[in-house]
């Protein structure tokens, strides 16, 4: 051998003969049955081709790869064992110089082949399964760097490629949970061909160019479709991860893009097998964060949310062609509810990865995708359409509280912009009493930055806050901006939802909840009077009872109430504040325990039918809490003010109510300024008759304006050139003549007592000075 490689390497053009020699030998002794000289012939050609690295080795190659061809083609294990390490040890060399003709389609198919053997001998079945794998590892190494060689990331060969990978990474054989312990098993027996699958595929992607990762991607989803792997979703979550790890990170939302044509593609599928693609989804998005979720981060929403109304027709409709008994397959909704909730986890794992300003984006485009019952967007009607309209909202505003939950910003005029919470809250007024938990859930996770959303999860009227150890900033000034611009819409909302008969204890919480986040996250002093308010305005609901509510509504008003001023007295330290709230709770512990949340906000409230009868001693006084705390500061005649809230057009349409009932406004102007505060100016009212006046006097008006508008438009086109002339010139001369009276006027010195002005030698001077050339005193100067 030493000689052979010698004379090998001093006549480097003997090469090829020498090749073809050894090749010719090999392959009758092949087929003679005579191993040990095929042995001897495998070993010769390795040692020279590792020996060799001249220019003219092409030749000799192609003579080796004909004998590896040879003995793959053998149906002996041990042969096709021979052949593939010495295509590995081949793959490992590094050539001079390319070649344009040698062609790996046989390699690729015959290791694809092997990596599925299914022997019957365990031990082979498992030898002949990893030289496969070695195999595909060496043709990707041997063809992946070099343009010249055949493009491993065609698709007929990934296609062989992948899959075969797969198969070996699913199947992990039952052998191996006999083998002994890691610890005792030797580094040659932990090998097996699930880790070496994992390894070769982790090398592929690592490889793979950002043209090439559709091809290597597709194989992967079409092997889960056809093995119906998206159902446990264990597999297929496992590949994934694989994948994720594997890829350069800036191709990232290639592989999400792939995923989400996915499940349009299985949009038909049963409900499990898009949950699994969604939740795959789910895991790859969290991966994808420290790459890039991709350009078209709305897209991404836009096909979950579109996959989710899918759902909601496919559930109600029982069908997936949406047309009753046409399809075969049979709905089941417990099924689609487990994929809308998987959907749902999606959209919370995407958004999570993305920057601030982007969720913000992506909030206002799933918000802007609820149906709500307003002016500017249609909701379809008639028994169907309300369920598939009611499920909708519910299903869009759980995917927002996902979102929110995860949503952390500073500013909340950027959180929440004017365009989101218009809609938000137009959501709040809905009948349905789910809608509106989740709309509250919403606006308080959005408005609880430190983390005290817990702290408020039971109402209670503790007698010491600093247990609750609240974490409580100072208000910023852009939050006194937000609250200025958006504070009373917020107290309407609430003031309005209080009055709901539907509301349960899950819903007078939030608005504890609520009432508290504003009062520690976005309060000056201003809004804690707003709040005290609001909550006294609350009170005056449950006490008069216009709205019929039932009796736990009114005592769980009442405790509402009784819980907010408690803390709210505590966080002003106003001590005679919190003396006139505890001297009312004590009362109410005595008198009546019904209006305290220990004893309404429990499984079994006990609750009062005589709550007309309550003497005042049980109630918050708006006088007396304006006197005490008008005398540590606070604005006493804004709290002395009760709270009126102004109703627009998108709080009576959010109703069930029709738009052509007839609707009177009381309309109250109250002036602050007069002593009799008591006695209020009689209100204007507004009837049915006033509003059909008003409607056709200004479309009669505004009939004459269009009129008028194209008259002057006609006269310019029309008229000639010397009459509009004329006509502008007398304008012009007339605008002329009253900018000159204007400045003479200006100009003109006010007249001194004596009739003229004196100057300064008493001489008098009648001719006036121009306002530029006046002496102003230093003070008269800004």
């Amino acid at each position: 051998m030493e000689k052979l490689t010698f004379y090998a390497l001093s006549a480097p053009e003997k090469l090829d003969r020498i090749g073809a020699y050894l090749s010719e030998r090999l392959i009758r002794d092949v087929s003679r049955h005579r191993y040990g000289y095929v042995c001897i012939a495998m070993e010769a050609l390795d040692q020279l081709l590792m020996a060799c690295h001249c220019q003219s080795i092409n030749l000799f190659v192609e003579s080796f790869l004909k004998m590896v061809a040879k003995l793959l083609e053998s149906e002996k294990p041990n042969l096709q064992i021979l052949g593939t390490n010495s295509f590995v040890k081949f793959a490992n060399i590094e050539e001079d110089t390319p070649s344009y003709h040698r062609s790996y389609d046989f390699f690729v198919s015959r290791f694809s082949e092997m990596c599925h053997s299914s022997h019957d001998d365990l031990d082979i079945r498992t030898k002949i399964r990893m030289s496969g794998i070695k195999g595909l590892q060496g043709v990707v190494r041997k063809t992946v760097n070099d343009e010249l060689q055949a493009n491993i990331w065609d698709p007929q060969h990934m296609d062989k490629i992948v899959p075969s990978l797969l198969f070996n990474l699913q199947h992990v054989e039952e052998a191996e949970s006999r083998s002994p312990s890691p610890l005792q098993a030797t580094e040659k027996e932990k090998e097996s061909p699930t880790e070496l699958a994992e390894r070769c595929l982790r090398e592929l992607l690592g490889r793979a160019a950002y043209g090439n990762i559709k091809n290597a991607i597709k194989p992967v989803l079409i092997h889960l479709d056809n093995h119906s792997l998206w159902e446990p979703k264990i597999f297929a979550t496992c590949c994934f991860r694989i994948i994720m790890y594997s890829i350069q990170p800036q191709h990232s939302h290639l592989v999400i893009q792939q995923l989400l044509g996915h499940l349009d593609a299985n949009s038909k599928s049963a409900a499990t097998v898009r949950a699994g693609i969604v939740e795959v989804l789910s895991e790859a998005a969290v991966i994808a964060a420290s790459g890039s979720v991709g350009p078209t981060v709305l897209e991404v929403f836009n096909t979950l949310l579109r996959q989710l109304r899918l759902s909601i027709d496919y559930a109600l409709t029982g069908s997936y062609d949406c047309v009753a008994g046409v399809s075969t397959k049979i709905i089941k909704e417990h099924e689609e509810r487990m994929f809308q909730e998987a959907v749902i986890k999606t959209i919370g794992s995407f958004a999570s990865t993305l920057p601030t300003y982007q969720q913000s984006e992506v909030m206002v485009f799933i918000m802007n995708k609820v149906p709500l019952p307003s002016l500017q967007q249609s909701i379809e009607a008639g028994k169907a359409g309300e369920n598939r309209n009611r499920l909708t909202q519910i299903m869009l505003l759980k995917s927002l509280l996902q979102v929110s939950v995860g949503f952390q910003c500073s500013n909340m005029l950027t959180a929440l912009p004017s365009v989101f919470l218009d809609r938000l809250l137009s959501a709040a007024l809905m009948e349905d009493a789910e809608i509106r938990l989740f709309v509250l859930e919403i606006l308080i996770s959005f408005i609880d930055r430190h983390g005290n959303r817990q702290k408020f999860s039971t109402i209670s009227t503790i007698s010491d806050i600093s247990v609750l150890k609240l974490k409580v900033d100072k208000c910023s000034r852009q939050d006194t901006v937000f609250m200025k611009k958006h504070g009373q819409q917020l107290y309407r909302h609430i003031y309005l939802i209080c009055k709901e008969e539907s509301n349960v204890q899950a819903h007078y919480e939030a608005l504890y909840s609520m009432l508290m986040l504003i009062s520690i996250e976005l309060a000056n002093e201003e809004v804690v009077v707003d709040l005290i308010r609001l909550v006294l305005a609350v009170q005056e609901i449950a006490q008069i009872n216009e709205d019929n509510l039932t009796a736990y509504n009114r005592c769980a008003l009442f405790a509402l109430g009784a819980a907010y001023l408690n803390l709210i007295s505590q966080l002003t330290t106003v001590p005679t504040f919190c003396q006139h709230i505890h001297e009312v709770i004590q009362m109410r512990q005595k008198e009546a325990p019904y209006l305290l949340p220990e004893d309404v906000f429990v499984e079994r409230p006990r609750l009062s039918k005589s709550l007309d009868r309550l003497g005042p001693e049980v109630f918050f006084w708006q006088s007396k809490i304006s006197e005490v705390l008008g005398g540590s500061g606070y604005n006493s005649d804004r709290l002395s003010t009760p709270y009126i809230p102004q109703l627009t057009d998108e709080d009576r349409l959010s109703k069930r109510k029709s738009i052509g009932e007839t609707i009177s406004l009381q309309v109250e102007v109250e002036s602050r300024n007069s002593p009799e505060r008591e006695q209020r100016a009689p209100a204007e009212e507004i009837t049915y008759e006033t509003l059909k006046k008003a409607i056709v006097d200004s479309v009669a008006v505004e009939e004459q304006e269009r009129e008028r508008r194209r008259q002057v438009v006609e006269k310019f086109q029309k008229a000639p050139f010397e009459e509009i002339a004329a006509h502008c010139g007398a304008r012009a001369t007339l605008l002329q003549s009253k900018l000159n009276q204007i400045f003479e006027i200006t100009i003109r010195p006010p007249p001194s007592p004596s009739g003229t002005i004196t100057a300064a030698y008493g001489q008098p001077q009648n001719h006036s000075i121009p306002v530029y050339e006046m002496k102003f005193p230093d003070l008269c100067v800004y």
